[in-house]
């Protein structure tokens, strides 16, 4: 049976930083550092705001994380509230180790990014919307081919097109995918996320991170912020 909610305890999440503290430490100090700033601006790159002009908040969310899609709508409907102008939003991916297909749902984000960015946050919902198909139990005797095969054809396929399934096959198996999915786990875990959701607004962690804010919550988060601009 699948768990209805991810959260990692806080002997795991220590053990997790640890390991990748250990990892980190054996081939260098210096992680990889990006072409591209990570994460996806939502509205696109026509809504982004000069720095220091808007209330930047991050969510990191697993795309087969229950808690991630239950976050996503509030806070979606407190960007609207806002505009773009005023308040900034940007999701990171962050696919959990224990999520056996995220990963994967991870670098077709990537990929697809890299073909057509207005199409990540449709298909970021269309993971949400059919996330439960790519849980462990039902990808359980699945070959990873036929995973991501099935995301191709029922997810990517209704958002980029047919035609352009030969593209994002080629760019999913490009290293430049994976290697972006690998930095996006090393962001998160250098900024000291253990699980998803999590968020950060103007750069400070909220202690509600780990499980979804409700709309009236990020208003009375935001609205102090927003009104000292």
């Amino acid at each position: 049976m699948e768990p209805s909610r991810h959260r990692v305890p806080a002997a795991a999440a220590l053990l997790v930083l640890v390991a990748v503290a250990a990892v980190v430490g054996r081939c260098g100090a210096q992680l990889p550092i990006p072409v591209r700033t990570d994460g996806f601006l939502y509205g696109g790159k026509s809504a982004a705001p000069a720095w220091g002009d808007a209330v930047v908040v991050e969510a990191f969310f697993d795309p087969v994380c229950p808690d991630s899609r239950d976050a996503w709508p509030p806070l979606q409907r407190a960007a609207a509230h806002y505009g773009a102008r005023r308040v900034a939003v940007v999701v990171h991916l962050f696919p959990l180790p224990y999520h056996s297909s995220a990963f994967m749902a991870c670098r077709s984000i990537h990929t697809v990014h890299k073909l057509n960015a207005s199409a990540v946050y449709p298909l970021l919902e269309n993971f949400f919307k059919y996330q439960e198909g790519y849980y462990n139990m039902p990808t359980y005797t699945k070959t990873r081919a036929a995973v991501v095969a099935e995301i191709a054809n029922n997810l990517v396929a209704p958002v980029i097109g047919e035609a352009n399934l030969a593209a994002y096959r080629a760019g999913f198996n490009d290293s430049q995918s994976d290697q972006a999915t690998r930095i996006s786990f090393k962001f998160g875990c250098a900024r000291g996320v253990t699980g998803t959701p999590y968020y950060f607004v103007n750069g400070i962690p909220l202690s509600d991170s780990g499980s979804p804010m409700d709309y009236n919550k990020w208003i009375s988060t935001l609205d102090p912020l927003v009104g000292k601009m």
